[in-house]
């Protein structure tokens, strides 16, 4: 209960808005009683981030990967990664991005725990792409870094522009920007 209502609140007030003030009030907790489950700040904005990776690998990845085919995997990790940034309750998203953005110039332990996240996420990216090239799917000698760059990026403007700038057409635009990579990669 603390942990979802902390995600919501980072999703609301980003990052670092929410205080364990307001955190107390919202789960009915003494602030001594948050700093009991998780000691500090710090602490329990680990656990939020925890919390959220690990809801995007049960959601997005796990199933992703199920797929016996490169191309397959691909579709479906950016379907899932589609479902999952745009469920109804969906605030985890929001949370992951603010976190980000928030820490990109902060050397703390809670960066590297992004950046290392990142690197899994990529990497994953980045095998589905080198499968398909090994399956003759997709062309050889296919920059397959290049093509995780752009597959995430796809993911984050999809983001940008589904939440902030609310766009209709956000996902639309996202699964063409999808084809265009995959046709690219095949070529």
């Amino acid at each position: 209960m603390i942990l979802a209502e902390a995600i919501y609140l980072t999703s609301v007030m980003g990052f670092e808005g929410f205080s364990i003030g307001e955190l107390a009030k919202k789960t009915r907790m003494s602030k001594s009683g948050l700093f009991g489950h998780f000691g500090s700040k710090e602490s329990l904005q680990l656990a939020v981030l925890e919390a959220v990776v690990e809801d995007f690998k049960t959601k997005v990845i796990g199933p992703g990967l199920q797929k016996k085919t490169g191309e397959d995997r691909l579709r479906k990790l950016f379907g899932f990664w589609m479902d999952w940034a745009t469920a109804d309750d969906q605030a985890k998203a929001s949370a992951l991005v603010s976190a980000c953005i928030k820490l990109e110039n902060r050397e703390s332990q809670l960066r590297n725990y992004l950046i290392q996240e990142q690197i899994i996420w990529m990497d994953c990216i980045r095998r589905s792409a080198q499968k398909a090239v090994a399956e003759g799917t997709f062309k050889q000698g296919l920059d397959t870094a290049q093509f995780s760059f752009q597959f995430n990026s796809i993911g984050l403007g999809f983001n940008f522009s589904q939440r902030f700038l609310q766009d209709p057409r956000a996902l639309d635009h996202a699964k063409n920007s999808l084809e265009i990579l995959i046709q690219s990669a095949k070529n």
